[in-house]
């Protein structure tokens, strides 16, 4: 939650909401050991509400949210959740899925909503992205469109 969210206390509250709704849902769960896939369903679903209720000028102090709440000596941490928080919010979604958590594309489709060919093509466009921006901020290797 804290990759996709790009706060951690937003993640935090949205994962306490998850288990919240975990909790009162669990007499929905039919097979107990699809338990920590339907929680991830949850938490997402969580996260895609928010992004529809959210203003979109709420989150523009993100970058300077994750940097402050990142020790000055995990410099490579914090280039990481800068390069995330600069992707668009389905294409980030898709890669920190795909990347983190280990999930295939139709697995990711599935869960978010997506089109199988929307989710392989964020995950590809938002990898080059990532490699552009952690690329030591050399522009001259990446092309114009990614920056």
């Amino acid at each position: 939650m804290r990759r996709c969210c790009g706060d951690r206390d937003l993640a935090d509250d949205l994962a306490q909401q998850a288990f919240l709704q975990a909790w009162r849902r669990l007499f929905q769960l039919r097979r107990s050991d699809r338990f920590g896939a339907w929680l991830k369903r949850l938490a997402i679903s969580l996260w895609l509400q928010h992004l529809r209720k959210a203003d979109t000028l709420a989150n523009a102090d993100t970058v300077d949210a994750v940097e402050a709440a990142w020790p000055p000596d995990a410099t490579v941490t914090v280039d990481l959740e800068r390069a995330l928080a600069a992707l668009p919010d389905a294409m980030r979604l898709c890669v920190v899925l795909s990347y983190q958590e280990g999930m295939t594309h139709g697995e990711i489709a599935e869960m978010t909503d997506l089109p199988p060919g929307t989710v392989k093509s964020h995950i590809r466009r938002g990898t080059q992205r990532l490699k552009c921006l952690l690329s030591d901020y050399r522009h001259d290797s990446c092309p114009r469109d990614l920056r």
